[in-house]
């Protein structure tokens, strides 16, 4: 098998030739070549660091995820049918796999590839936990077991994952926590098994398509407009109270600006309107920020650990955030001005995720294609780009990147699977937060009793506070954390951070007999004065203070009080009032002058009010995500509208006039409403054109099937595909227009929609 080198400034279609003549070559489930080239001239990095190809075509396409397995083989999620086309057919197709990905000859550069899972639709996430591998794929999310690299034991975990939504609005991620809880962006859900039971409960709802960690276990996402996102607490401390939604808390805009800084111009969805563009055509702000990343590696100097990335796909960039982490607020900031940490010319680097690596390096998932916009949101300015970029000729490509320090070693990656009891206890105290986080979960996962003493022994070393926290949840995950070891570890260590990890931890303990020792350590701990752990008493006395309002009731007043003017504090305390927030107001007006006047009775009288109404912050209702008005409008119009009419809006010749350029689309809307509830005959003019069609369009007022809601979501779709001076339309008025029938027949003519006037 000869080297292919892969230079992209070629033309695309001569290298997809040879890629499909070579992949037709080795059409099989198992793959082996000798490792391809690939030219990385146009790109460009950050002093210091140099970039390398791990793993590219052949051996993978459209990579979207990836994780690794306990041996470090890269396992990557391939999302083939998205967008294979300008017009977006072929996403049903059953062709996404699962593959892993390995490295026999231990160069850095794959050399093998095998597929575990095959004929999925539009895959999205998976996670190497509890022995076996989850993983996402539309609407369902997945459980297997593995053996010699097969699945076995399927396991449906959630029938309602990504129920719902589009293919870049729908739930992924699926990251283990430090609290042995899986997280995911788009998603207001959280997973755990336990006992051997799948278990689903309501989290923050976060991001859009990737998330990430700090050392602390903070959670970071985005959205495709705002480069970082992220909570400045503990995730699920506090949204206890159901009746109160906070807002200071989570969900944060952590990046004061959305600039970016292509090397070239590059093409995006509305680059047409005001300020999209600089008078060079390079995009200002980031427009499909995504996979953001906290660096918790060992392998990058000091200056970059905690640093928050971000992939800017419609740029070609990553971005790189320096944080800036105080108790209760993260502020996020451009590393070096006006300079991105990798940008590239080449208009085919997608990077749409990023991983830390158990070798302690930065990898990047390079979806590596043309098309990142699918078809509901894709304008008619952006199809024409890339139609005249041939953009939508890089297809069949994908990249896995690695990002090293110049100034490092490589040294081989740990299996972690071949270590004992003791020494997976000592990975525990590791630099590398990946290994770290995946000796927790293994140690959990193999349940032995040896493991116990060895963790509690870690606690005692307060030298490490992330060993220490990592043992408490390793305990907690194997049933082994006691009242007396959390009390203990409080009263000892000096570390805000592993304090704040334990009071969490201590919460669940709470018992009549055990209130006098909390209320004597949590008086020490105020003592203390420092802030951080006072936000996490704050967040964690509720179970206590159910338990006694007489005697917890003034110690919490006296924190809030310390707080007064900082919401953070107040929206702590309402979280841990649930169920006793007429009771201490109650307690504020008997004391008078001593009660906070402001924050703290606004939230407290508004969480009164919800529970009243029974308006409950969404994420205690809400079954799964939305699908979006324009979204749906796609599907309905695939489905029924474009046998007819074309699926790129063309029309088909004696059947149906085209709606690109037709003004009964880019027109009023309330008259394009009234063709789609009512129908229409010919003739008709379109775009000065007469078409004499045979055919009557029926109208969709009397099908039960059509909601109000479906007619307008199919007007919103044509507004985005076929824009003109479409006014926006409400449900409420396509119900009055139902009303609004033909008086000459059972459809409207083109004359008589032309004599109606005064629709908008």
């Amino acid at each position: 098998m000869k080297h292919y080198y892969f230079n992209y400034t070629q033309n695309y279609k001569s290298v997809l030739l040879v890629l499909t003549v070579t992949l037709l070559s080795i059409a099989c489930k198992q793959k082996s070549f000798e490792e391809p080239l690939v030219s990385l001239k146009d790109y460009q990095i950050e002093d210091g660091f140099e970039l390398q190809v791990v793993a590219s075509e052949p051996f993978i396409e459209a990579p979207v995820a990836m994780d690794f397995d306990n041996k470090g083989r890269i396992w990557v999620v391939e999302m083939k049918g998205y967008m294979q086309n300008l017009e977006g057919t072929g996403s049903e197709k059953p062709n996404g796999t699962i593959t892993i990905l390995e490295d026999r000859d231990e160069d850095g550069i794959i050399d093998h590839s095998k597929i575990f899972l095959d004929n999925l639709v539009l895959p999205r996430a998976l996670a190497h936990v509890y022995g076996g591998l989850l993983y996402a794929e539309p609407p369902n999310l997945w459980f297997v077991d593995i053996k010699d690299d097969k699945p076995i034991n399927r396991v449906l975990v959630d029938s309602l994952y990504s129920d719902g939504g589009n293919v870049e609005h729908q739930p992924n991620g699926l990251m283990m926590h430090i609290d042995n809880w899986i997280y995911n962006a788009k998603s207001n859900f959280r997973y755990q098994k336990k006992g051997g039971q799948w278990i689903k409960e309501p989290t923050t709802f976060r991001g859009q398509w990737g998330i990430s960690k700090d050392n602390f276990g903070r959670l970071y996402y985005n959205t495709n407009s705002t480069q970082l996102i992220g909570d400045y607490v503990l995730p699920n401390t506090v949204i206890k109270n159901s009746f109160y939604k906070p807002t200071e808390a989570v969900g944060k805009k952590l990046t004061p600006n959305q600039n970016v800084f292509p090397l070239h111009p590059t093409s995006v969805n509305r680059g047409y309107v005001d300020g999209v563009l600089n008078k060079d055509s390079l995009l200002v702000n980031v427009t499909s920020a995504c996979g953001p990343l906290i660096y918790r590696g060992d392998k990058f100097p000091k200056a970059y650990l905690e640093n928050a990335f971000v992939c800017a796909p419609e740029a070609n960039v990553v971005k790189r955030n320096v944080l800036t982490i105080t108790p209760g607020k993260v502020t996020a900031d451009q590393a070096i001005p006006n300079t991105e940490f990798i940008a590239s010319t080449d208009e085919g680097f997608r990077p749409v995720n990023l991983f830390n690596g158990p070798d302690g390096n930065m990898y990047i998932v390079d979806m590596h294609r043309g098309i990142i916009q699918d078809k509901a949101f894709l304008t008619p300015y952006l199809q024409k780009k890339y139609a005249e970029k041939k953009l939508d000729t890089i297809i069949g490509m994908g990249r896995i990147l690695k990002v090293v320090s110049k100034n490092t070693d490589s040294k081989k990656i740990v299996d972690l699977e071949s270590l004992n009891i003791s020494e997976l206890v000592d990975v525990l105290k590791h630099p590398n937060g990946w290994l770290r986080d995946r000796a927790q979960q293994l140690l959990i996962h193999k349940k032995e009793k040896s493991t116990i003493l060895l963790l509690e022994k870690l606690l005692k070393n307060s030298n490490n506070p992330l060993a220490q926290i990592h043992a408490l949840h390793a305990l907690n995950g194997l049933n082994a954390l006691s009242f007396d070891t959390l009390v203990k570890l409080l009263y000892s260590n000096s570390n805000s951070s592993s304090i704040s990890h334990a009071l969490v931890l201590l919460e669940q303990f709470a018992r009549e007999d055990r209130m006098l020792p909390v209320i004597t350590l949590t008086q020490k701990l105020m003592s203390k004065n420092n802030p951080e752990i006072d936000l996490y008493l704050l967040n964690s006395l509720g179970d206590w203070i159910a338990r006694s309002n007489e005697k917890f009731f003034p110690i919490v007043l006296e924190l809030s009080n310390k707080y007064k003017d900082h919401l953070i504090y107040q929206e702590a305390l309402i979280n841990s009032l649930t169920g006793m927030e007429e009771n201490f107001l109650v307690f504020l007006n008997e004391r008078g002058h001593d009660a906070p006047k402001y924050i703290l009775l606004d939230i407290l009288n508004s969480t009164i009010s919800n529970k009243e109404k029974n308006k409950k912050n969404f994420i205690y209702t809400a079954e799964s995500v939305a699908t979006d008005a324009r979204t749906a409008g796609y599907n309905i119009f695939r489905n029924f509208c474009a046998t007819c009419h074309g699926i790129d809006g063309e029309g088909i010749e004696n059947l149906a006039p085209p709606l690109k350029d037709s003004e009964y689309v880019t027109g009023a809307s309330e008259r394009l409403a009234l063709i789609i509830l009512h129908g229409l005959s010919g003739p008709i003019h379109v775009n000065g054109k007469l078409y004499e069609l045979d055919a009557i369009m029926p109208g969709l007022a009397n099908n039960p099937e059509f909601t109000d809601t479906d007619i307008k979501n199919i007007i919103e779709y044509l507004n985005n595909a076929f824009p003109g001076k479409s006014s926006k339309i409400n449900v409420e008025r396509i119900k009055q227009l139902r009303d609004q029938k033909p008086k000459r027949g059972n459809v409207f003519s083109e004359a008589e929609l032309l004599e109606l006037k005064g629709l908008k």
